[in-house]
């Protein structure tokens, strides 16, 4: 097996996911000047930092449908354009109307990506590193977080027009996108097959797993492809009926409890809520650092365990540790006076069993269990039913927090918390070491 080169076309898919992770948290050291620019309720905060949701909802509900008709590659390049003109535009926007549309434009192209770089990945990796190699896209996220989270504490003192090189950064990285993406990366082997594009299909999976893949792997896609062609087109309301309803049903759950639990809400407002807690602005963006650090490598700790223990047993385990740790946090914000380490340690707790759990098996949940026939629109749907739950916890994050209080918030990111225990317990299969085509036989569809 061609090792390198599998992990090149990896590496490369993985940088829509860093430029997500970019857009995500790039905002959160620049609330503050934000809202004092443009003069911004808490209200009017949370429609600028929410309304990329809305944007990424909007993104991953139509890229299913194109990445059917023009290549999983074609709409990875696109994207990479899209956020190089968004993070341009939102860096000299001279209102929060213009800010909000920029905004809303990088949305679609994180809603993309995070339709499209699980898909991409899921279809070039061998059964055995799938999980491992899907989970390098939450992987890259992290990354993203972490540098975001950098770079806005490097630039915090730059005066009042530092928040514009904070929103300017996804730019850079969209070049060095862009530029891997037109180099030497190929289209997905299971969509060159379902073009009739046997040949180039051979050459793409011969350069990754050598002749042993072509013997093992391609007549089962060929069977699979050939099967789906001999069906109808897909419509959407296929994907509300029957069996495949069951599935699509499972995998948009999975998508959904993923954000209502809290995770964008924390990583978007993390500075703010250290400040609530007591520390000054600088120390409650380097504890922010810490939480995007602690992310970062608690992702790995996924990496490591998706392959060896199982989809299944990571999602259990995260649940119970989130329940724990945002049952600490709703108790410390009800008490008139927070113990600011106390508040750091919980958050820390909380997005290690996030990071090592729901962020990055969620996508690999949602890649494997649906069927090739039905994944493009079928992955659509579910990833923007997810953004539709970040765009709802972020908005009404701050909103809460300002009417009801932290203690409130926290409360119900648990609960949400317990609701996702008891359904991975219940409808979750585990889909460890099985190739696509017989995940699609065991279910049944």
């Amino acid at each position: 097996m061609n090792n390198r080169y599998l992990y090149w076309i990896t590496f490369v898919a993985i940088n829509g996911g860093l430029l997500f992770g970019l857009n995500m948290a790039g905002i959160a050291g620049a609330t503050d000047m934000i809202k004092a620019e443009f003069s911004l309720t808490d209200s009017g905060l949370g429609t600028v930092a929410a309304l990329l949701t809305i944007g990424c909802l909007i993104g991953a509900l139509f890229t299913g449908n194109f990445t059917e008709r023009y290549g999983r590659k074609n709409v990875m390049i696109f994207t990479a354009v899209v956020y190089i003109i968004s993070a341009l535009g939102s860096a000299l926007s001279e209102s929060s109307l213009m800010l909000t549309i920029f905004r809303v434009l990088s949305g679609l192209a994180v809603g993309a990506t995070s339709v499209v770089g699980p898909m991409y990945i899921s279809e070039i990796s061998p059964a055995a590193k799938r999980g491992t190699l899907v989970s390098m896209n939450q992987f890259a996220i992290t990354i993203g977080i972490v540098v975001a989270y950098v770079i806005d504490f490097l630039v915090m003192d730059w005066g009042e027009n530092s928040w514009r090189y904070m929103l300017a950064v996804p730019a850079v990285f969209g070049v060095i996108y862009l530029i891997f993406l037109l180099s030497s990366f190929p289209q997905s082997p299971r969509w060159l097959l379902s073009k009739y594009r046997r040949n180039d299909a051979i050459k793409v999976l011969e350069k990754i797993g050598g002749k042993a893949i072509i013997e093992t792997e391609l007549p089962e896609m060929e069977q699979a492809i050939l099967a789906e062609q001999g069906k109808q087109k897909v419509k959407i309301s296929e994907l509300f009926r029957g069996k495949t309803g069951k599935i699509v049903l499972i995998g948009t759950l999975i998508a959904a409890l993923q954000q209502i639990t809290g995770i964008n809400a924390v990583i978007m407002f993390s500075p703010d809520i250290f400040q609530v807690a007591g520390s000054a602005k600088g120390d409650s963006m380097m504890q922010a650092m810490i939480v995007g650090l602690v992310n970062f490598l608690m992702t790995i700790v996924a990496i490591w365990l998706v392959d060896r223990k199982g989809r299944k047993t990571l999602l259990l385990w995260g649940a119970v540790g989130m329940i724990f740790s945002l049952a600490y946090l709703t108790w410390e914000f009800s008490k008139p006076v927070q113990f600011g380490a106390g508040v750091l340690v919980a958050l820390l707790v909380y997005i290690s069993f996030f990071a090592a759990s729901f962020a990055p098996v969620m996508w690999v949940i949602i890649s494997e269990i649906y069927p090739n026939r039905i994944k493009g629109l079928a992955m659509s749907f579910s990833t923007a039913v997810s953004w539709m739950c970040t765009f709802l916890t972020v908005y009404f994050a701050p909103v809460i927090q300002g009417t009801l209080g932290l203690n409130y918030l926290f409360g119900i990111f648990g609960l949400f918390s317990i609701i996702a225990f008891v359904f991975v317990k219940i409808w979750i299969p585990e889909t460890k070491g099985k190739s696509l085509e017989q995940i699609e036989a065991e279910l049944k569809i």
